[in-house]
């Protein structure tokens, strides 16, 4: 890798265990494809709620040629039989028993960034042929102070984004009605959207130079 990994925790107390398993998965990545640029990785508690439990939100950009790969994955503290099992094999390197569901984030992060690596290095290789475009919709409700929206797909069905998902932090330029191209990936609460790409940032600039349009909730 070109540029040393960087891992930064926000709302969570940096844990060396923790940051030992980020670092052995970017090293794992590296067996999948050799030519990774750079990784930044981001862990924070993104709610705190003792009945619904904690979540924790895992964002990942790894920068390849000629493209920019980003994992924005969120999980609960409620975890699933195998996430307890993953999570009791680190419980003794961990002084906070609560940061062990964490690991359940960056795992399932890791693990989509692996498959979208994998994706990456066969498009290069020529073995698939790549997608004429990615699946394209508009925005149809926007929640800047909470920092999500949703999508409308081309079949008509919605479609959950966070800000951290939005590619170039462009978030602060999109409003009901912009187009913008995008991934779709299964959420815990249904479809969530990744790597959304505002797809006329020019107009959209232009837009918004007057009264900023109001978030449209149906």
């Amino acid at each position: 890798m070109q540029l040393t990994p960087t891992i930064t925790f926000r709302g969570i107390d940096p844990s060396a265990a923790l940051e030992a398993e980020i670092r052995t998965r970017i090293g794992k990545l590296e067996t999948y494809y050799h030519s990774i640029m750079g990784c930044r990785v981001l862990v924070e508690l993104a709610q705190r709620h003792h009945e619904s439990g904690n979540r924790y939100h895992v964002r990942i950009d790894l920068t390849v040629p000629g493209e920019e790969i980003v994992v924005a994955n969120e999980a609960s503290l409620h975890a699933t039989d195998q996430d307890i099992h993953l999570a009791k094999a680190t419980k003794q390197d961990e002084a906070d028993p609560e940061r062990k569901h964490a690991l359940v984030a960056v795992r399932e992060a890791f693990d989509i960034a692996r498959r979208r690596l994998q994706d990456f290095a066969r498009r290069q290789r020529g073995t698939v042929k790549t997608a004429a475009r990615q699946p394209r919709g508009r925005v149809v409700q926007l929640f800047p102070i909470d920092e999500y929206g949703y999508i409308e797909a081309a079949d008509g069905h919605e479609v959950y984004f966070q800000k951290s998902s939005v590619l170039k932090n462009a978030f602060d330029r999109l409003m009901v009605g912009s187009t913008v191209s995008f991934v779709e990936e299964p959420g815990e609460k249904g479809p969530q959207a990744s790597t959304v790409k505002l797809t006329h940032p020019r107009r959209a600039r232009q837009s918004s130079s007057g009264a900023p349009a109001e978030p449209v909730r149906r």
